[in-house]
């Protein structure tokens, strides 16, 4: 690869995703846009009648599901060509109309769920029945979106207050926005001295490098500038912080849920004890991570362990470059125990230009799986050659051959999968990558570098997101019990946390106390934990194939993979294997990070 990026017409064929397999051209794309804006104005048609009779439901479901492949199409179309180049004016205007055109088409159907909810029980019976007669293809996947509908009556409220509700939306989300207007727009971090007397300005994008440096006294540096300027803020920021989980406890007490932990859990259908259960299990286990801490205070030859020196390397990378070919081939070999159906439909995305593969001038950073509904997945990557992407192209592919296996068994009405589920594929393809070139390397420096990167995932998603989980509930608790949260508080809290999760071997820096102030992600309530759980899973199912084989594979394709959104996720996952509603799954997973503290303990 050249030190110089290639402009978008510059990019070699065979490195970009294959668009013209969504939309031949341009002017395709334009048809069945305005074909979607018509649709709209059809759905609009069927407010306040679609219990008329079980025709018209069918009718209405017709245009619906019609409407929906078109947007699908047409948005991820717009998308992924302004991704290719954020530069390029004509799909930054793409993007901006298909944004319109979502818009347009959500309103069209606000009216879907309040007539379902509002409609006379023998009535609403009469017409799904009907309706259900009607489409014997589809009828299971039909039941399944009434009953997600359905199941949230309870907690639905009158049509004039949902309007209020809704009219308040802006208000009440005022606290996410202010906070996303300082963290992103007005923060200002001072620069620190790099290696060679260099002013580095501290930036969010530059922090966790700068924590990776060898140089301890830039770690240092970095940390305490970056956490200075919170720390000025503090006031501000946990008055922010407590509007936030105000407004959760608003919603909830509105829509008669016991708390606002359980009103988040509803939405995926996820019961209490899974959030539980996880914080337990993992403290019994906290003893696994404080050895972690010990290995590499030793590692790094520390008299003191800080805050500071958790992202640095412990072990050097000598891996070396690793061109996209040998990264297919990588991953190729580390998912052997998925089977060769599974195999056929990872090469079929490689041959047949499901990624694209290099960055270039005006690319979208990062990477992602993306694509509509009757099209096959892509993959965007911004290949750098090293190890880390090829975890991202197992990640990433995990990803696409989910959504693969999703669309190709479910209708369009219930093949998205929830957000409880959806790292599960991707983080279990990366544990059986990582198992396979575990299994396969014998250098020992090489050995501990990958012990290393695996043990860094734990501590980072399972670990530190169940910690951030821990600190979301205990203050929406303390909230709701009427307890002041004042920025004291919430750093006594944070600290504690740090010190229980992290042990003895750490010094957890004043510092650190003010890192509940800068994760975007508390501003979603209750949503990290997905993070650990998702992670659990995947290593406990992970586990399992290479175990069982055969039995195992055939369960996770045809019961997860293939479930799409057919069942909850507790149910998916069950099927595979794996009962996230018991500690089991957790406790295994930790498991398999005490063996991999065992192996590192060996080599250092």
């Amino acid at each position: 690869m050249s030190e110089i990026l290639k402009k978008r017409e510059e990019v070699n064929r065979e490195d970009t995703w294959a668009i013209e397999d969504l939309f031949a051209t341009d002017v395709a794309w334009e048809k069945e846009f305005q074909e979607l804006e018509g649709l709209c104005e059809t759905l609009g048609s069927y407010k306040g009648t679609l219990f008329d009779n079980a025709e018209r439901m069918a009718d209405f479901f017709k245009v619906y599901e019609k409407a929906s492949l078109i947007l699908e199409r047409v948005y991820v179309y717009a998308g992924q060509k302004y991704h290719e180049d954020t530069t390029n004016s004509k799909y930054q205007g793409f993007s901006e109309r298909a944004d319109a055109l979502m818009a347009k088409y959500q309103e069209s159907i606000a009216f879907l769920e309040p007539e379902i909810l509002s409609v006379d029980q023998k009535v609403y019976k009469e017409i799904t029945e009907g309706f259900f007669k009607q489409i014997p293809e589809k009828e299971e996947g039909y039941r399944r979106f009434f009953y997600e509908i359905i199941r949230s009556k309870e907690h639905s409220l009158s049509v004039e207050m949902e309007e209020l509700l809704a009219s308040g939306q802006e208000a009440l989300d005022a606290a996410s926005n202010i906070f996303s207007m300082f963290n992103n727009a007005d923060v200002k971090f001072p620069s620190i001295k790099g290696e060679n007397g260099e002013e580095i300005e501290i930036t969010h994008g530059r922090f966790i490098q700068l924590l990776q440096q060898k140089n301890r006294r830039i770690r240092k540096d970095a940390f305490q500038s970056l956490y200075s300027v919170y720390q000025s803020y503090q006031n501000t920021l946990a008055a922010t912080f407590g509007a936030n989980i105000k407004q959760d406890i608003f919603y909830a007490r509105a829509r008669k849920y016991s708390s606002s932990l359980a009103m988040k859990l509803d939405g995926s259908d996820i019961p209490i004890e899974v959030y539980e259960n996880l914080i337990t299990v993992v403290h019994e286990n906290l003893p696994q991570l404080h050895r972690y801490m010990d290995i590499r205070k030793k590692a790094l030859g520390v008299e003191e362990l800080h805050m500071y020196d958790l992202y640095v390397p412990i072990v050097e990378d000598d891996i070396g470059k690793i061109d996209f070919e040998t990264a297919k081939k990588m991953v190729l070999e580390g998912l052997q125990p998925l089977g060769r159906e599974y195999l056929n439909v990872l090469k079929e995305g490689f041959s047949n230009r499901w990624i694209d593969v290099y960055e270039n001038v005006g690319k979208r950073s990062g990477a992602y799986s993306w694509g509509a509904y009757g099209t096959h997945p892509y993959v965007l990557l911004n290949h750098q050659e090293n190890l880390n992407s090829v975890f991202t192209l197992a990640h990433e592919m995990g990803h696409a051959i989910h959504s693969y296996y999703s669309d190709k068994n479910q209708p369009i009405i219930c093949a998205g999968y929830q957000i409880f589920v959806a790292e599960v594929a991707s983080t279990c393809n990366e544990a059986l990558l990582i198992h396979d070139l575990l299994e396969k390397t014998e250098d020992k420096g090489r050995k501990a570098f990958l012990l290393n990167y695996y043990l860094e995932q734990f501590r980072t998603t399972l670990f530190r997101q169940v910690m951030f989980a821990e600190f979301e509930m205990i203050t929406h608790q303390m909230a709701e019990n009427k307890e002041p949260l004042p920025a004291k508080k919430l750093c006594e809290i944070y600290h504690d946390l740090n010190v229980k999760y992290f042990g003895k071997q750490l010094i957890v820096d004043e510092e650190i106390d003010m890192e509940w102030a800068r994760i975007p992600h508390f501003y979603t309530s209750f949503y990290v934990y997905q993070y650990a759980t998702g992670y659990s899973a995947a290593i406990a199912l992970s586990a399992r194939i290479l175990k069982e084989g055969e039995t195992a594979v055939r369960d996770y394709i045809d019961k997860f993979l293939s479930g799409g959104g057919s069942k909850d996720p507790i149910s998916l996952l069950k099927g595979a294997g794996v009962d996230m509603s018991k500690k089991e799954p957790i406790q295994q997973a930790l498991n398999v990070f005490a063996d991999l503290l065992d192996q590192m303990e060996e080599i250092l």
